[in-house]
């Protein structure tokens, strides 16, 4: 099964090692690359293999 099987995109997450990026919502899920629009640092490519990003519960925003 693939790092990103249980990621969708609308949902928000955090990078696990990057916290001043902020909150993050994904863009897009292709295969292990998951396309993520940052608070404080933008659209990134983040590749799931490498790093396993943290979901956020809706009411923990």
């Amino acid at each position: 099964m693939s790092a990103t099987h249980h990621l969708t995109p609308g949902m928000r997450v955090r990078h696990p090692s990057k916290p001043d990026w902020g909150l993050g919502q994904i863009q897009s899920v292709i295969d292990d690359r998951v396309t993520v629009n940052f608070e404080h640092a933008g659209k990134l490519l983040i590749i799931a293999s490498q790093v396993e990003l943290e979901v956020v519960p809706d009411d923990a925003s």
